[in-house]
C-alpha cells in the first residue's frame, strides 16, 4: 500500500470489504460516500439479494447502499478491485471466520489486509494479528481497525472515532488516508496487542453489565463493573505485552463504556436476556447476530488461568454461560470476594 505522501488523503480509493455482516456493511456504506467500494460475502444468493435491494435487509435493514457501493459475488474480482496502489482490503468476518478467510487469501498475491473482528480464537487462544501471521506470514502487512462503534450509527453517518493499529507505518498511514474524513476520525497506534485485547475483553464485560442491569442492581453496580472490568482488561493486556496507555484510550476505555452502556450492544443484550432467565441458546437465537463475548469469555478465562492473571468478572461470566451458574449467583460470588486494595 502506498504511503500517504504519495497519494492525497482526499483522493478516491478502491476498497474491498470481505464480509457482509452488520459491521462490514456499515463500513462499506460509510467508505462508499468517498470511495469505490465492493462488498463480498460467502453467501452468493444473499449478496445478489443485496445488489437488487441496494440494502442488506438481513443484517442492516433500513440503510440503503450509496452509489459508490457495489457487490461482488466473485472472490477473485473482489481482491482484484483492491489490488492496486490505491486499494484497501478489509476483512469483516467474525474471529471464528478469520482463519478460513485468510486461507482463501493465502493463494493470492495480496500485500496487506485490515481486519475489523474483535476477540480471541477459541481453539488456539490467538488474537487476530497472530492468526494473520500464522496463516499469511510476515510478508503481508496487517492492521486492526477498532474502536467504539455501533454499525447502525456508522451507517447513518453519525460521528465516530476509530484506531488503526499496525506494525507497518505505511499501512497505518494508508488506512488513515482512506478512512479518516467526514464523520469518521481515525487515530494510529503501533500497539496491536493492546488494541486487540481491549476490543475482545470489553465484550465479555458488556455481558456482565447487561446481567447487572437486567437484575436491576442500579447505576452504582454498573459503574463498579465497568471500572473493575477495565482493570481486568489492563491486567491481561499488559501480561500479553500491550501498553498500559492503550487501555485508557478509544479501544480500551472508550469501547468498554460504549459496549457496556449502549442499547445497540449485542453483548449487553445477551446479559439482559440471561438476567430474564432465558437460556443462552434462546438469547443467541433471538439476537440473530454474532455476540463475540460469548466464545471470548471461555477463551479469555482459559488464557488468564494459564498466565496467572486474575479476572474474576470474566470468570463469573464464563460460569454463567458455560458452567450452569445462575446470574444472581454470579453477582453474589463477586460481592463475596475478600476486600483488597484497588
Amino acid at each position: 500500500m502506498q504511503d500517504k505522501t504519495s497519494k492525497p488523503a482526499g483522493s478516491v480509493r478502491k476498497v474491498s470489504v470481505l464480509g457482509a455482516g452488520a459491521w462490514g456493511t456499515a463500513v462499506a456504506i460509510a467508505l462508499a460516500q468517498r470511495h469505490e467500494v465492493l462488498l463480498w460475502a460467502r453467501n452468493g444468493a444473499a449478496l445478489q439479494a443485496m445488489g437488487r435491494a441496494r440494502e442488506n435487509t438481513d443484517y442492516l435493514p433500513g440503510y440503503p447502499f450509496p452509489a459508490g457501493l457495489d457487490v461482488a459475488a466473485d472472490f477473485d474480482a473482489a481482491l482484484a478491485h483492491a489490488a492496486g496502489d490505491d486499494g484497501l482490503l478489509i476483512a469483516a468476518c467474525p474471529v471464528a471466520g478469520l482463519r478460513p478467510l485468510l486461507e482463501q487469501l493465502k493463494s493470492h498475491p495480496i500485500r496487506h489486509v485490515v481486519w475489523l473482528c474483535k476477540g480471541f480464537e477459541y481453539e488456539t487462544g490467538l488474537l487476530p494479528h497472530q492468526i494473520v501471521r500464522d496463516v499469511l506470514g510476515d510478508d503481508v502487512a496487517g492492521g486492526a481497525l477498532s474502536g467504539p462503534s455501533f454499525a447502525q450509527e456508522v451507517a447513518k453517518g453519525l460521528p465516530c472515532a476509530l484506531t488503526i493499529a499496525s506494525d507497518s507505518a505505511a499501512l497505518r498511514e494508508g488506512v488513515v488516508a482512506a478512512v479518516h474524513g467526514g464523520n469518521i476520525r481515525v487515530y494510529s497506534s503501533e500497539d496491536l496487542v493492546g488494541v486487540e485485547v481491549g476490543g475482545a475483553v470489553k465484550n465479555v464485560l458488556a455481558i456482565a453489565t447487561g446481567v447487572a442491569d437486567g437484575l436491576g442492581l442500579g447505576l452504582n453496580a454498573r459503574a463498579a463493573l465497568i471500572t473493575r472490568g477495565l482493570a481486568e482488561i489492563t491486567r491481561l493486556g499488559t501480561a500479553l505485552g500491550g501498553q498500559i496507555e492503550t487501555f485508557m484510550g478509544l479501544t480500551g476505555m472508550g469501547d468498554l463504556i460504549l459496549t457496556c452502556t449502549g442499547d445497540l450492544s449485542r453483548n449487553r443484550r445477551v446479559g439482559l436476556g440471561l438476567a430474564q432467565g432465558k437460556s443462552l441458546e434462546v438469547v443467541v437465537q433471538e439476537l440473530g447476530h454474532v455476540a463475540e463475548g460469548v466464545p471470548c469469555s471461555k477463551a479469555v478465562r482459559e488464557l488468564a488461568a494459564r498466565l496467572g492473571v486474575e479476572m474474576p468478572i470474566t470468570n463469573a461470566v464464563a460460569g454463567v454461560l458455560f458452567d450452569g451458574d445462575q446470574p444472581k449467583a454470579m453477582v453474589t460470588r463477586l460481592l463475596a470476594r475478600d476486600p483488597r486494595g484497588e
